[in-house]
Order: C-alpha cells, then sequence, then structure tokens
C-alpha cells in the first residue's frame, strides 16, 4: 500500500492497524532507563507518607514531582 492511499484510510477514520506492525513499535522518549538515586532517610520517610496519602508507589510520587518541576521550569 502506497503512503497516500494509507494516509486517505486514517483520514477517512478507517481502521489502520491491520496495515501496521506493531510487534517492533516504540514510542520515542518514553523508554525506560534505571538510575539510583540516594535519598536522606528524612527524605524517604517524607516521600512514603505523601506516596500513602495518595496511595501510589513511591517512584510513582518521585516520578510524578520531577515530572511537575520539569513542567514548571519551562514555563
Amino acid at each position: 500500500m502506497k503512503a497516500k492511499e494509507f494516509d486517505q484510510k486514517f483520514d477517512n477514520g478507517e481502521d489502520i492497524l491491520k496495515y501496521l506492525e506493531l510487534t517492533k513499535a516504540r514510542r520515542v522518549e518514553q523508554e525506560q532507563k534505571r538510575v539510583n538515586v540516594d535519598f536522606p532517610i528524612w527524605m524517604i520517610h517524607s516521600l512514603d507518607k505523601e506516596a500513602k496519602r495518595l496511595g501510589i508507589p513511591r517512584q510513582s510520587l518521585i516520578k510524578m514531582l520531577i515530572a511537575k518541576h520539569i513542567e514548571q521550569a519551562r514555563a
């Protein structure tokens, strides 16, 4: 199928998933990379308390806080 035909199907709202090879698909800039960060004990306790209050894991809270800070710094 030519790109023009594929684009037309997409523009018409047709299901194009059957034309895609998704087994190797990835989201750009969304790959995970493990990093190690050392926090003081008092900070871990504060993070755990806030994570428990929000009902989320500590790691999710840390990601949220860092993302929020980055967004604010960009603004």
